[in-house]
């Protein structure tokens, strides 16, 4: 249980030898300087969506820098000490700026509510003496409880080690423990694997996330950090990575992720292996094709709609001859053409588009055809905002069922809604994919295929 007199003794010892490290002005000297490399202190085993947003904002910081990024793994509980030793140049764990006194952190590049959530939550915060409460030791949720004890004493929790956020959110959901704390892109991203996770309130303040660095750290790095944030916000790159990575967390309802995890486990290994096929002749994930697959028939090979598209992929008779399909209904060559026509889709847009960008571009144009795209990319520059980012294009894309905006389009009228719904179920089926259990989703054993697909170039998959 966390004691106050405790935390505020372990609090002042840490401040003590911040202070005294600061002084002496020590940092590790194995560590290469920022101008050559920049080493980053991450959370060890983290492999969230959280992680991979906060990854992806550092690369692209070392890419404005033009030096090279070693990212050092560290429990979360053991972030602080490892950054105040000088084992990195700063570090990026989801920290919550709001309260750490002594260190020095970026400005702000998101801000979350941070929620309880209870098996049977109590309407108010001096409700929760007696609850069993915990969180992951050393996170941003530790750091908001010890703020909500100022106001709540009796306020009492255990702070674990070698957890995840979502293992505790699981508990929960499970009834094996009463209480945790998790922010909102948290708590909307594990009711998808969750659904009993339903009532939450806010506990404190919101969290405002940033990277924290050593009083001591280079100035001259910090000023480059500070000057990378107010571009990313100015330019709207912070805004689309955002949305990227959270746009879509809490698109299902409950009774569809029920549905989606329980055919993931039971349908999806009988076509797993020809998914993952698929995906070694195209380059793309093969979870990304199973996504695709689940929106469009649910894993149903002999899937049709009243249109007379067909099959797991549900592809059109145009698209079907296009790839010599001889049986839109065999699930290898549905799932096999599937794949290879999204290629072929991501391979005519603009070479300088990024290619995850070009992945969410080319399933719209799956879905409503390039030349649709291309009107609402059309669009999208029309109204000053990035036609390369999906982000901004699914702003534009509904409006090609408007007159006043189709009538001046090349193509035409289009369902542009319903390629954003999509694109962006298709992107959570996805991520939901990714971190479930593989163990779940065992291979079974498939025959051989072979496909003639077009520019006479033949695929034999073992």
């Amino acid at each position: 249980m966390a004691n106050p007199v405790h935390s505020n003794f372990v609090l002042l010892l840490s401040l003590s030898a911040l202070l005294l490290l600061s002084s002496c002005g020590l940092f590790d000297s194995s560590i290469k300087p920022w101008r050559e490399e920049l080493t980053v202190i991450v959370a060890r085993g983290e492999n969230s969506i959280d992680a991979e947003f906060e990854q992806q904002l550092v690369s692209l910081f070392a890419k404005q820098l033009q030096v090279k990024v070693k990212f050092l793994p560290w429990p979360l509980d053991e972030i602080t000490p490892s950054l105040i030793s000088g084992k990195g140049h700063f570090a990026v764990a989801g920290l919550r700026s709001n309260e750490y006194a002594g260190f020095r952190f970026s400005s702000s590049y998101q801000s979350v509510s941070e929620q309880l959530v209870c098996a049977d939550p109590p309407k108010r915060l001096n409700e929760l003496a007696n609850k069993n409460i915990a969180v992951v030791a050393g996170s941003a949720q530790d750091a908001a409880l010890h703020e909500a004890q100022k106001t709540f004493p009796a306020l009492h929790w255990q702070a674990r080690t070698q957890q995840t956020v979502a293992n505790l959110l699981a508990e929960v959901a499970n009834g094996a423990l009463q209480c945790t704390i998790a922010n909102e892109e948290q708590l909307a991203l594990a009711r998808n694997f969750n659904p009993k996770l339903d009532e939450a309130f806010d506990i404190t303040t919101p969290t405002k996330l940033a990277w924290a660095f050593p009083p001591d750290g280079d100035d001259a790095l910090f000023a480059e950090t500070e000057k990378f944030f107010a571009q990313i916000k100015k330019d709207g790159t912070l805004r689309r990575l955002l949305d990227r990575y959270y746009g879509h967390n809490d698109r299902l309802e409950p009774v569809d992720s029920i549905t989606f995890i329980t055919k993931a486990k039971t349908e999806l290994p009988r076509f797993r292996n020809l998914f993952e096929e698929a995906a070694r002749v195209t380059g793309l994930d093969w979870q990304l094709l199973a996504a695709i697959g689940y929106h469009e028939s649910h894993w149903n090979p002999l899937a049709a709609s009243f249109t007379n598209v067909r099959g797991i992929m549900m592809l059109t008779e145009e698209t079907a001859d296009r790839l010599k399909v001889t049986d839109r209904l065999d699930p290898r060559q549905s799932i096999l053409a599937g794949a290879q026509y999204l290629q072929l889709i991501k391979e005519q847009l603009p070479q300088r588009i990024a290619d995850e960008e070009r992945t969410w571009l080319a399933l719209a144009a799956y879905n409503q055809g390039l030349g649709h795209l291309e009107d609402a990319r059309v669009l999208t520059a029309r109204n000053g905002l990035n036609p390369d980012s999906w982000s901004d294009v699914k702003k534009m894309m509904p409006l090609l069922a408007q007159p006043q905006y189709f009538e001046q389009t090349k193509h035409g009228f289009a369902r542009g809604g319903e390629a954003v719904v999509l694109v962006e179920t298709v992107h959570l089926y996805y991520d939901m994919l990714k971190h479930l259990d593989p163990h779940e989703i065992p291979s079974l054993p498939s025959t051989p295929f072979h496909l003639k697909l077009p520019g006479d170039k033949s695929f034999s998959l073992p």
